[in-house]
């Protein structure tokens, strides 16, 4: 059954039905994929169908009592998310970070801070999309800046084996730079470019491979493994022994994206058996409900979920 609902925005504001609408109606476009109905405006008048007609209705009122400013299609998103787990704004700690509007956007992402906080080794596992990685670098830009620790040191898996790095153009830099990517744009992000090439050079802050790892030990670091499920179970305890005094580290990885030849059983998998009963080491498990991407992300996720559990049976 198709419900239909209407709303006219009186009296008329175009600067708030710009801002609601976007350029070229993106905004609206986004707020249809998220919620599967069909938005029509004439002027201030607003016409939704579709099933979840009501949610598309209360989400353009929504939207059009925040448009006295500009809205971008983060905004959209970001408020989506609130709107549809339909629960107050997450509490969480207040991060030291130049993004004045960082804060955990659904549970997993709250209890998944103050865990970090609260624990000397926190692991992050779930499905893209759900800020592990991102969340993640923003406590260690905290630490640094509360002088809680002296670096950051941040890591992932490379490839799948390294002699492929021999085929790629470049220096050993260059070579592994495209692997380390999304790490620097979390840190550009939360620090500005410049304050973190300033760190990098002066080794406050280490982006590295983490075959680099082995034979360390990390004092006063905070220490982030991304990409934690292509690490095999011997890298994953190279990696957690690496941690010194005064250290932290939190791992990250989405076990349903696993990149290892078959037959190689995933660190980070292999780490859930054998660590989920000590004591210091804390697991937050991300589900669909936490992802704050594109809304059709959280639909992916779900698809790719059932069809593996008809799969396997």
């Amino acid at each position: 059954m198709t419900d239909v609902a209407d709303i006219d925005f009186k009296p008329v504001d175009n600067h708030r039905l710009a801002s609601l609408c976007g350029p070229m109606d993106e905004n609206l476009r986004q707020i249809e994929a998220a919620l599967d109905v069909i938005i029509r405006r004439r002027g201030s008048r607003f016409s939704v169908s579709g099933a979840r007609a009501g949610e598309g209705l209360t989400a353009l009122e929504y939207f059009y009592n925040k448009a006295a400013n500009d809205l971008s299609l983060d905004d959209i998103q970001l408020g989506l998310v609130e709107l549809l787990r339909g629960a107050e704004e997450e509490s969480g700690p207040l991060l030291r970070t130049r993004r004045a509007d960082l804060k955990p956007r659904t549970p997993g992402q709250a209890v998944y801070l103050e865990q970090i906080q609260s624990h000397d080794i926190t692991f992050g596992i779930g499905p893209a999309g759900t800020g592990k990685t991102y969340l993640a670098v923003a406590c260690a830009v905290d630490a640094l800046e509360r002088d809680n620790v002296k670096r950051i040191v941040l890591t992932r898996p490379a490839v799948e084996a390294g002699e492929r790095l021999g085929f790629l153009p470049g220096d050993l830099a260059q070579k592994v730079d495209p692997y380390l990517r999304p790490l620097y744009d979390a840190l550009y992000d939360l620090m500005g470019f410049d304050k973190v090439m300033k760190l990098i050079e002066r080794n406050t802050i280490e982006v590295a491979p983490l075959a680099f790892m082995r034979g360390r030990t990390l004092n006063h670091a905070f220490i982030i493994l991304d990409e934690a499920q292509n690490t095999t179970p011997e890298q994953m305890q190279m990696f957690l022994t690496r941690i010194g005094f005064g250290a932290r580290a939190v791992v990250t990885g989405d076990i349903t994206q696993i990149d290892l030849p078959k037959g190689i059983k995933s660190g980070l998998k292999d780490a859930q058996d054998v660590l989920g009963g000590v004591r210091g080491i804390a697991f937050t498990q991300f589900t669909k409900e936490d992802v704050v991407r594109h809304p059709l992300v959280a639909r992916i996720v779900d698809a790719y979920a059932q069809h593996r559990k008809v799969r396997e049976q």
